[in-house]
């Protein structure tokens, strides 16, 4: 998996992670790369990577490119069957929200919050809450993943029909779904007897 949309540069505190020693200048040279804290905005679905733009144009024209570094929407790529065809596709990680990275001053959140496309920031109450660098990371880790993830579009009790392996023309039931491992098992007829075998979710489409 992979990628994202990525832009120009924001505040990172990070969650105040300073100790002592060798650690402190860790942390202190971390911030000194990437100043500024990652926030959370709300945008209408489907425009996440418009609002993107719209925000890397706005904070330009502004000249508040020291106070908001980087706007980050996340995707990542899945392995989905159409049509009996094995395509690749990218996804948004979450879908309806991007990440800023950015100082929060009142210059800067008025400059966020009121892009067109941006319906708030994730907030306690009014406050707008950054995330913590241990979020970050996990997100981060997710996109440098290279195998892309399967697509599952099955739901336990759907009926499917086996389209490749020693199965095909089989028609079934899935009763287990293991995402991870883009497998499912499949109830079929065998020889009159009700069996359960192990496909990859590429071996299967909707009836």
């Amino acid at each position: 998996m992979r990628g994202c949309e990525i832009s120009t540069s924001g505040e990172g505190d990070l969650g105040g992670m300073t100790t002592s020693g060798e650690g402190a200048e860790m942390s202190e040279s971390r911030e000194e790369r990437e100043p500024g804290e990652w926030y959370v905005i709300h945008t209408y679905s489907g425009q996440e990577n418009s609002v993107r733009e719209r925000l890397l144009k706005r904070i330009e024209s502004m000249g508040l490119e020291d106070q908001v570094f980087e706007v980050l929407v996340p995707t990542d790529e899945r392995i989905q069957v159409k049509d009996g065809k094995r395509t690749t596709v990218e996804e948004r990680v979450f879908p309806g929200y991007a990440l800023v990275r950015m100082k929060m001053t009142e210059h800067s959140w008025h400059a966020v919050r009121y892009t067109p496309g941006v319906t708030g920031f994730v907030s306690s109450g009014t406050t707008p809450v950054p995330l913590h660098p241990s979020e970050m990371d996990s997100i981060f880790n997710r996109m440098a993943e290279e195998k892309p993830r399967p697509k599952i579009d099955l739901d336990i009790g759907e009926n499917v029909r086996v389209v490749s392996g020693p199965f095909d023309g089989f028609m079934g039931t899935v009763n287990e779904i293991d995402a991870r491992q883009g497998k499912v098992h499949v109830m079929v007829n065998m020889f009159g007897r009700e069996t359960t075998v192990e496909l990859d979710f590429t071996q299967v489409e909707k009836v």
